[in-house]
């Protein structure tokens, strides 16, 4: 977990899930393959390997400074 790669949704951000037609936030990401998801709210956790199909929403810098306003 090393910082954002590409553009792609990383550690934090919350994302639309494409796939899933969804709202996520990535918990991990292992490997630089596979993303680690789980729900904005509640429990639960899924993958994706198609971060191409993960759609950033707002990344985790800007949720924390929204959070803190």
């Amino acid at each position: 977990m090393t910082g954002r790669k590409g553009g792609r949704a990383w550690v934090g951000d919350l994302i639309h899930d494409e796939e899933a037609d969804r709202r996520r936030i990535v918990a991990d990401v292992r490997g630089g393959a596979m993303w680690v998801l789980r729900p904005e709210y509640g429990p639960g956790q899924w993958t994706s390997e198609r971060p191409d199909r993960l759609r950033v929403i707002k990344t985790r810098k800007e949720r924390l400074r929204d959070r803190d306003t």
